[in-house]
């Protein structure tokens, strides 16, 4: 609104200093055009009659003795009044409308006649023609006599000089006027606009009141209210779909952190209410020693499963922030993957469980202690939620920046990295079989904290985090995990991260 204001009265300030310079350049090239006439009719005359005089005085036969006498300067100086008086149609032709007046002096500077007559009794005492003419040759300027403002020009000949002066003040006197009625207009006309473009801002933003509304009605009890995008104009449409998108995200964060806490809260008192029951057992009666030592080993594993459980929380959080330069640095992802295939290869032998490693295996930059614990999740899972007698597929792929975009978009949710989306991107793929069916929604559902699908299985007491920790390891380096499931039975765990230059 301000920066419209200030646009208006700028561009009424350009048209009234336009205007302004447009009138005072008409009247000054209308002066200009009538002093010009004025001098060309005047030199005219003059010439006109001086051949008169010239003609006038031609020797008539004479007897010898007689000689020719030439024209003298006082008898050319008589005739001067006579020009000015008698032939004023050396003036412009409409010189009674400007008021054009003349002077004429001799040589010396000696005034001879004024047109009107009563215009040389204007002069003032140290008026000097001679010097004008001196000063100005033959051009226009501007003098001031007896308080009024005139347009002069001097000019002459031989024998005489001329002053021709036409009054400007009255053309001063309207410009005047005439810039007093352009500010006012201009200043109405940009109240006018002004007051429009506050009204037409006021009238096309009320609809931003509907938002603003909505905004001061958040609480948790009411994050699905969404603004109807149809109801608003087309220029804050956008604003409108952009509002709706967060509150979405807001409204899924905030049932994730729900569920979350009320996980948490969960796992956390199913162990500690186990120790407190325990040892209220252990301290009701004497017990043997045996007793009080197969007791400490419940509670030791009980407490090893919480420790777990709080460096699995501290891990997460620690990952939510980042990795700091100087934890990048190049993993070999081969080596890793071989030596994660070793430290398993006796689980999944137990299970008859057998891994095939395919493609190229680069080297990515990351955190490799980060790193390790991702790709030992995933064998985990891969392991302990496999068929029994089946094949765990770990494949390696190169995607260069066009594939890996295109395929992933693996920057959708963050545009502004243009670096990453240049490089190439090693996509590792772990895939197995799964004992039961299971369907994309649910799979989607994996990354959730505590979340686990098959909460039966006896043979993994996990936590439920090992796959979040997985995404917010890939999170940290850049990267992307993702779910497919396949034929509802076909379980894959593909995995992302940048390769090393």
């Amino acid at each position: 609104m301000f920066l419209l204001t200030i646009f208006v009265v700028l561009s009424q300030l350009i048209i009234y200093i336009w205007v302004q310079h447009s009138v005072k350049s008409h009247f000054e090239q209308m002066d200009a055009e009538i002093i010009t006439h004025a001098a060309f009719n005047l030199r005219k005359r003059v010439t006109e009659a001086d051949n008169q005089i010239a003609s006038q005085t031609l020797p008539k036969p004479q007897s010898p003795s007689n000689t020719q006498q030439p024209l003298s300067s006082k008898a050319s100086s008589n005739l001067l009044p006579t020009i000015a008086t008698e032939n004023d149609d050396h003036l412009h032709s409409s010189a009674l409308d400007y008021d054009l007046k003349t002077i004429i002096a001799d040589k010396e500077g000696r005034l001879l006649s004024s047109t009107p007559k009563n215009f040389a009794n204007e002069l003032s005492a140290d008026f000097n023609l001679l010097s004008l003419q001196q000063n100005h040759d033959d051009r226009q300027f501007v003098i001031n006599i007896k308080d009024r403002r005139y347009r002069a020009m001097v000019i002459g000949d031989d024998d005489m000089l001329a002053l021709i002066a036409l009054p400007i003040d009255v053309h001063h006197q309207y410009l005047l006027q005439f810039n007093r009625q352009l500010s006012l207009i201009l200043f109405a006309i940009t109240l006018l606009l002004v007051s429009i473009a506050a009204l037409s801002v006021y009238w096309g933003f009320a609809p931003l009141s509907t938002i603003v509304q909505r905004m001061k009605g958040i609480h948790p009890e009411r994050l699905s209210e969404r603004v109807i995008v149809s109801d608003m104009p087309l220029e804050l449409r956008p604003l409108a779909e952009s509002y709706n998108s967060m509150m979405a995200k807001l409204e899924s964060n905030f049932e994730s952190l729900s569920r979350f806490s009320d996980n948490i809260a969960h796992e956390l008192r199913t162990p500690i209410a186990t120790l407190i029951t325990q040892t209220q057992v252990m301290l009701n009666k004497p017990r043997e020693e045996e007793e009080y030592v197969e007791q400490l080993h419940q509670q030791h594993d009980t407490l090893e499963q919480l420790s777990a459980m709080i460096n699995n929380m501290l891990l997460l959080a620690k990952t939510q922030k980042g990795l700091s330069d100087s934890q990048v640095t190049t993993v070999d992802t081969e080596v890793l993957i071989n030596k994660l295939l070793d430290y398993f290869e006796m689980i999944a032998e137990d299970r008859k469980i057998t891994f095939v490693k395919l493609g190229d295996f680069k080297a990515v930059l990351g955190d490799e202690g980060l790193l390790q614990r991702l790709f030992a999740n995933l064998l985990s899972n891969a392991i302990y939620y496999a068929a029994s007698n089946s094949v765990v597929t770990i494949s390696a792929t190169v995607n260069t920046p066009n594939t890996s975009v295109n395929n992933y978009k693996m920057l959708e949710d963050d545009q502004s990295n243009t670096q990453t989306a240049k490089q190439s991107w090693l996509e590792i793929t772990f895939t197995n079989l799964l004992e039961k069916p299971l369907n994309q929604s649910e799979a989607d559902r994996l990354f959730e904290r505590f979340y686990r699908h098959d909460k039966t299985n006896t043979m993994h007491s996990g936590t439920g985090l090992g796959l979040s920790i997985v995404q917010a390891i890939a999170n940290a380096h850049n990267g992307k995990v993702s779910i497919t499931i396949k034929d509802e039975c076909l379980f894959e765990v593909a995995v992302k991260l940048l390769i090393a230059r």
